[in-house]
């Protein structure tokens, strides 16, 4: 049915279990999967820690080691899993967008991801990338949490 999955990480343990999940999912189905991660470019002005303490140096390396390791772990799951993996890196204001256009550009037919199940206040002031992509993605989206 699927023969070609998006498995958007951030390597948190939600995002890990999540593709986890997906990489099974994808050896039932016969499908390859892309495992994307998404990161926002630095900025002067920011409410995020991160780039608070940072010069755009420090970020950018910082962001290379994390994300190597992350899609790193979801590319050594799927290997041992017999699954075919391709993966992406990528800078976007918008992880959310990121997260779509990359399986469009890639031609996946579902995105797996997972839910932080942010409720209440935190979910309307932080928002939720899964929440953004099942609204505006015109691909399926398996969402676990």
């Amino acid at each position: 049915m699927f023969q070609h999955i998006l498995l958007p990480t951030d390597g948190s343990e939600l995002a890990v279990n999540a593709s986890r999940r997906g990489i099974t999912f994808a050896k039932e189905q016969g499908a390859r999967i892309t495992v994307v991660i998404v990161s926002r470019p630095f900025h002067v002005m920011t409410l995020e820690a991160g780039m608070l303490t940072d010069t755009p140096a420090a970020y950018a390396k910082h962001v290379a080691e994390r994300t190597k390791k992350y899609l790193e772990v979801v590319a050594v799951a799927a290997k041992a899993a017999g699954v075919p993996c391709d993966v992406v890196s990528l800078e976007h204001e918008h992880p959310y967008q990121g997260i779509i256009e990359t399986a469009q550009n890639k031609g996946c037919d579902l995105i797996v991801m997972a839910s932080h199940g942010r409720s209440g206040m935190s979910a309307v002031v932080l928002g939720s990338q899964t929440v953004k992509v099942l609204t505006h993605s015109n691909i399926p989206v398996l969402v676990y949490r």
